[in-house]
Parts: structure tokens; sequence; C-alpha cells
């Protein structure tokens, strides 16, 4: 570590003097609500105003539309289908002196939508209850832009002479199975030496990250109404329920054949496999009592890194076909299926990276203890630059809790800790004159 222990304390004591200011950061950019519901987004409005944060500090930065990035309609990695009309990307830089090792902040300002869960608190409101900040994208992720862009602006206003580069980024478009706002940072040429996520990760180091798909199965059957003379019509819920009280055999077979990762030999279920929707038709007396014909499921699993999407998808159709194949009466027809996202695959490097081993020795340095080195529990899109691009990525931000869920939250004393650690670590990777 060649970071004095007098310019670390400072460093330290700034944020915590300026923490105030960390939290105006997230509750504005909570309060700018920029759900992301394919095809399209809402993602501008962020974008703007984070350019307009960074202009203050004195840093270039450029809002482009990654349509018009070369190459990327062609890249293998991307994902059509989307609508990417007033939704750019934003991309910042801070020249270094010369001869350091550069690094990419990064975090996409896209969040899922509020969704119809009930909310105890305003959603969009960053409303503050104790150790917790509330609301859509608190957690997931702008908790890790503000501190982003709150490292951004300590190194500025420090005035800290850096050798190497730092590079801010905001992408659009990540969630949803989306990567394209992070493949076209990438094409454009907005890269670095290293890249730090600040997803939330509690304070753990994340060099792995698993992989996800997302099915849905379609169900079919006339009924012909509820009057019959014979029987009392069936339609498509034997087959919905057959399929889920056969869930546990598609998930116990993960269980025996999936491959095991160092980063994931915590976990008590590796590679889960869920039902997170089911859907026969609408609720209530606005529609008559029948027997629905259609019904829909869908269902959600993850995968280790050395483990192929390809590979689970497959085992999934010979899954389900000797299902239906084991009891024509209940399925006269097979189930449609369709995967309404991308695959996102696992991907890790090394824990004996020098990204993952100096930002481990800053968090100790920084936390008083030395933070768990696990992989991320679900998908992201650091896949682009540790698989596309081999650049050394990592995921390090702070802790909260209801992701994707009603009242989302991140706790305050954790991203003031992320922002110490990350603070300190640009300083040591860029290095100092």
């Amino acid at each position: 570590m060649n970071t004095p222990p007098q310019l670390q304390a400072k460093l330290s004591q700034y944020v915590d003097l300026h923490q105030d200011r960390l939290l105006e950061i997230l509750q504005t950019l909570v309060r700018i609500p920029s759900e992301n519901t394919p095809p399209v987004g809402a993602e501008q409005k962020c974008q703007t105003w984070i350019a307009e944060q960074l202009k203050e500090i004195g840093w270039s930065s450029e809002l482009y539309d990654i349509d018009h990035v070369p190459g990327l309609p062609a890249h293998p990695l991307f994902h059509p289908g989307r609508d990417y009309r007033g939704r750019p990307n934003l991309a910042s830089l801070h020249k270094g002196t010369g001869g350091g090792r550069s690094l990419l902040l990064t975090g996409h300002i896209d969040t899922v939508p509020r969704g119809t869960q009930a909310w105890t608190r305003n959603p969009f409101s960053g409303y503050i209850e104790g150790n917790r900040l509330y609301g859509r994208g608190s957690n997931d992720m702008k908790g890790g832009v503000a501190t982003n862009l709150f490292v951004a602006e300590c190194v500025a206003k420090l005035n800290l002479p850096m050798k190497g580069d730092l590079l801010f980024e905001s992408v659009v478009d990540e969630e949803f199975g989306g990567a394209n706002g992070t493949l076209a940072g990438r094409l454009r040429g907005h890269n670095a030496d290293a890249v730090i996520l600040s997803e939330p990760s509690s304070l753990r180091i994340c060099p792995a990250q698993r992989g996800g798909q997302v099915v849905h199965l379609t169900f079919r059957r006339p009924t012909g109404g509820v009057l019959q003379s014979d029987f009392f019509p069936t339609g498509a819920i034997p087959q919905l329920t057959h399929v889920l009280g056969c869930v546990k055999e598609f998930a116990a077979h993960r269980l025996a054949t999936f491959k095991p990762h160092e980063l994931y030999l915590s976990l008590k279920d590796p590679v889960p496999v869920v039902v997170t929707k089911v859907f026969t038709g609408p609720w209530g007396f606005g529609e008559p009592i029948t027997v629905p014909e259609s019904a829909q499921l869908e269902m959600y699993w993850q995968f280790m890194p050395g483990e192929t999407g390809e590979d689970i998808e497959r085992d999934f159709q010979q899954w389900l076909r000797a299902l239906v194949e084991r009891d024509p009466r209940i399925f006269p027809s097979f189930p449609d299926i369709h995967y309404p996202v991308r695959c996102l695959p696992a991907s890790a490097i090394s824990v004996k990276d020098p990204l993952v081993t100096e930002l481990t020795a800053c968090a100790v340095r920084t936390l008083g203890l030395t933070p768990a080195i696990q992989g991320i529990e679900g998908p992201c899109d650091m896949f682009i630059f540790q698989q596309a691009f081999q650049i050394p990525a990592v995921i390090f931000g702070a802790r909260g809790s209801n992701t994707h869920a009603a009242d989302e939250y991140v706790e305050i004393d954790s991203l003031v800790a992320a922002a110490k650690t990350l603070l300190l670590f640009v300083a040591e990777w860029c290095g100092l004159r």
C-alpha cells in the first residue's frame, strides 16, 4: 500500500464530513424515475443531471446515443428488440498525469419499475428513516452510481494528483437481461485497466456473477364453457398445477448435476430454480366464473461460472418433454416455450487478480476487517468486461434489501463505508504523484 496513513486519514475524514453530499446525490437520483420497461426506458433525465454535476467539478462528460456506436448491432452479444431513443449513455474521463493504471467506475442508471406491490413509503422520495434510505433503485443500483459520482467529486475537490486516468460511466438498459449499454461503452473505447461495478454487494468483493435465464410457459386447452353433460371442464389448470408440482424435480436435477465454483461454496442453494409468476386471467367479478383455457408460468434459474446457458436450457427442455410425454391425458399438446429476455452468462476472474487483492487490502484498511470474497448471487452485466473484452472487473458496493421489491432501501453507513474504500482504492490503483 502506497498511500501514507496521514493521507488515508484525510480521505476518510473528508468522506465523513461530506456524507450529506453523498446522500443528497442519491436522494436526487431516486427522485428522478429512470424505470426500464422494455423495449423502452426513461433514463435520460437522470443522465442529464449526472452530466451537470460532473461539469460543476470540471470533468468533461458526454451523453451519447448507443444506437450510433459503430459495431454494436453486429456484435454477437448485442440483444435486439430494445428502443434507445432518448436513452443516452454517459461517459466521463479525468486524465491522469501519466505513468499510472487507469480505472473505470461504472454502474447502470436504469431501475426495474415501481411495480404493483404495496409500498409503505413513496418509491421516488429518497425517504430516510434511521440508517435506511428508501426508494426504487436506492439499492440497485443508484446507490452505486451515487457512490461513484461522489468519489469523482472527492477526487476533484481534494485535487488529488493522480497518475492514472479515472473514468466514470453511467449506462442504460441493464435490467431485464439488458447489457447493450455496457457493451456500447466498450465498443466505443471507454475502457480502462480495471473496472469496479458498484452494484450492491454488502461490502463483499465479488469477482464472479451467476448466470440467469427466464422462461415463459403457456398451457392451452379449450373448455367449451362451464355447462357440460358428462364432466366439468378442466381447461389449462391441470397442466399448470402438474408442472408446478414437478418443478422440484428439475431443481433436484440441477443440484445433482451442476459444476461447483469456489466463490459459491457457501450457498445452500447454489443453482436455484424458482417460479416467479403464475397467470390465468384477471381477478374479480368483472370477469365470468369459468375455467381458463390458457395459463402462463414464469420460471427463473441460475447457474455457475463454468456452466453454459445452452446446456441448462437443453436439460430443461428434455425434462419438460419427458414430463409431458408421461401423461398425454393432461397434455394434449406441448406447452409453448418462450425466452422473453436474453440468457445472462455466468462469469468470473481469479481471486488472485491484482484488482481483487489490492481492493481487498484497501477494504481492510477502511473497514477494519477482511471483506468476504464471494460471487454475487444474481446475474448482471459484468460478463461483458470479463468475457468479451478480457478486462478485470469486480463488484463492490453497499448493503441494502428489498431489491426489485417494495420498500427497497440501502443502508447509509455501508454507503459511506463503500465510498471510503473506493476513494482509497482510486488513490492506490491510479497512483498519486
